[in-house]
């Protein structure tokens, strides 16, 4: 065990390891040391629930297990494992190119249409590749339209319950079957807001867009300052595509880079996609329409996106609510003919209950976990946890899920930071959830005896505490965990370096991705 410097709510030191006799029953001593760290007093008047298992299932603690809590991001266990059985792990995302007239030469006459099949991680690079293509084929002016054809699902862009204020942020992007991505992060539906310092202080900062585009406005509200601080701050304006850019940012300080989302993203793709076929020396003389692609449409080209397997590292490493939400409505489109939340859900549905999963305990209304109408008791996550064990995608599956302590975003990711130098560190692959009030940590811990256990533990109404204190003693008092004797027990201790800036919403912190 590491020094006793974990903190609790008055900041006094929180744990210390001792050796059990070699008469105390090793079950019970961990439930005596479970109920110890639930005692802690930042817990006071919230509602939590907590359960551990065996890999069988046995149950070796809970309590509260069956309360119905917002699991925030925990909601992914349901939508990962499900999409996993649903689509398989090798299924991939098209995106289309296709024209629906005839050719005179070099001229198209007709329309360009683009239609998305949902895919998540496309790039602007992508859209070049493909406008590359629309070139070699032999095409230089197009005398229609282009159209942007998102119907591969439906048009409901946010989903129910989730926050309004929230939809200008990174993390509550819209949904739509055709989408462009800035970063290999994935973050799709959004766009980089780069600002760097102008020449001389007090001037405006210069503003760049990754990727370039034109679909947003930006109002340029900044000066520049003779420090090395930024005050930056980028917010698009409810229900439009004006991004704001405020504050000041100092000549020593370098770029600041922010994440805006977008409205109405397939007309933010469509725009990406023009301006690559421009780029090419394609030209179209007509209007972009966001509208299906005409029958008897001829296709020029097709990007096949990567694995679903491989999609799930920066999914579920860095908790992409945008990922899931997808998952969501492909599954829906696929197997119910309809790309919606609805469609998506009730595939899902029985999907879970051949998980052990009784889903009339549960009510999930979106993928992510964004919405406040989520509620899913701790006990339905462990079932799904240990059913999945035996699925023949299990190894893809954990081998996504973050893990504590481990360096790399795409290997630790969002528990990239908690837990080092303890004896979880390492053992724990779990999913992370976070929202205002609302802590999760729900996964794998593999113990002292080489064993792999099955946890899940949701807390909701947390105010002014720090929950994933809790979250890591319990996590680290199960990697303790021996039947042999004189193993560790006690309350843990949690290392001060567990993660980044403490006390701050996971939602401000983009370069974080820890909701």
């Amino acid at each position: 065990m590491i020094a006793a410097i974990g903190v609790g709510v008055s900041g006094a030191a929180i744990g210390g390891a001792a050796a059990a006799g070699p008469s105390a029953d090793p079950v019970a001593t961990l439930r005596a040391d479970l109920n110890a760290i639930l005692a802690n007093k930042g817990l006071d008047g919230a509602s939590y629930g907590l359960i551990v298992r065996t890999a069988s299932g046995k149950v070796l603690y809970e309590k509260n297990a069956d309360t119905r809590l917002e699991p925030a991001s925990n909601t992914k266990i349901f939508t990962s494992t499900t999409a996993l059985n649903v689509l398989g792990p090798s299924y991939r995302f098209n995106t289309t190119v296709l024209d629906d007239g005839h050719r005179h030469g070099s001229v198209l006459v007709g329309s360009l249409s683009i239609r998305g099949g949902g895919d998540p991680t496309l790039l602007a690079t992508d859209y070049d590749s493909m406008a590359a293509a629309v070139a070699r084929s032999g095409i230089r002016a197009v005398t229609g339209n282009l159209v942007a054809d998102d119907s591969f699902f439906d048009n409901v862009r946010l989903g129910v319950g989730w926050a309004w204020d929230d939809e200008p942020y990174y993390y509550d992007a819209q949904i739509s079957g055709l989408n462009v991505a800035p970063n290999t992060d994935y973050d799709t539906g959004t766009v980089i807001v780069d600002t760097t310092p102008g020449a001389v202080a007090g001037v405006p900062a210069h503003i760049n867009l990754v990727p370039a585009t034109g679909y947003v406005h930006i109002v340029n509200r900044t000066t520049t300052t003779t420090g090395t601080h930024s005050t930056i701050d980028v917010e698009r304006q409810h229900g439009n595509n004006t991004i704001v850019v405020n504050g000041t940012i100092g000549r020593g300080f370098g770029t600041d880079r922010e994440w805006a989302t977008v409205w109405q993203p397939t007309g933010y793709a469509a725009d990406v996609f023009r301006r690559a076929l421009r780029a090419h020396g394609v030209s179209v003389a007509g209007r972009t329409l966001l509208t299906k692609t005409p029958a008897g449409s001829t296709r020029i080209a097709t990007h096949t996106s990567a694995t679903l397997a491989d999609i799930y590292i920066p999914f579920l490493k860095l908790s992409n609510n945008m990922h899931a939400e997808t998952l969501v409505k492909t599954m829906g489109a696929v197997r119910a003919g309809h790309g919606s939340w609805p469609a998506g859900l009730g595939v899902m549905r029985p999907v879970l209950q051949g998980f052990g999963v009784d889903t009339a305990t549960s009510v999930q209304v979106d993928g992510s976990g964004l919405s406040r109408m989520d509620y899913i008791p701790p006990r339905q996550f462990s079932n799904a946890l240990v059913a999945v064990q035996n699925r023949p995608w299990f190894r893809t599956w954990y081998k996504a899920l973050p893990i504590a302590g481990a360096p790399g975003r795409f290997v630790g990711g969002t528990l990239e930071y908690r837990m080092i130098g303890t004896p979880a560190q390492g053992r724990v692959h779990a999913k992370t959830g976070s929202l205002t009030g609302v802590s999760a940590l729900s996964g794998y811990d593999v113990d002292a005896d080489g064993h792999r256990l099955v946890f899940s533990m949701i807390e909701n109404n947390v105010a002014n505490f720090d929950p994933e204190t809790v979250e890591d003693q319990v996590a680290i008092r199960l990697a303790e965990f021996s039947t042999r004797p004189g193993a560790l027990h006690g309350i843990p201790a949690v290392p001060a370096t567990r993660r980044g800036p403490v006390g701050v919403d996971c939602r401000t912190l983009p370069e974080a991705r820890v909701c």
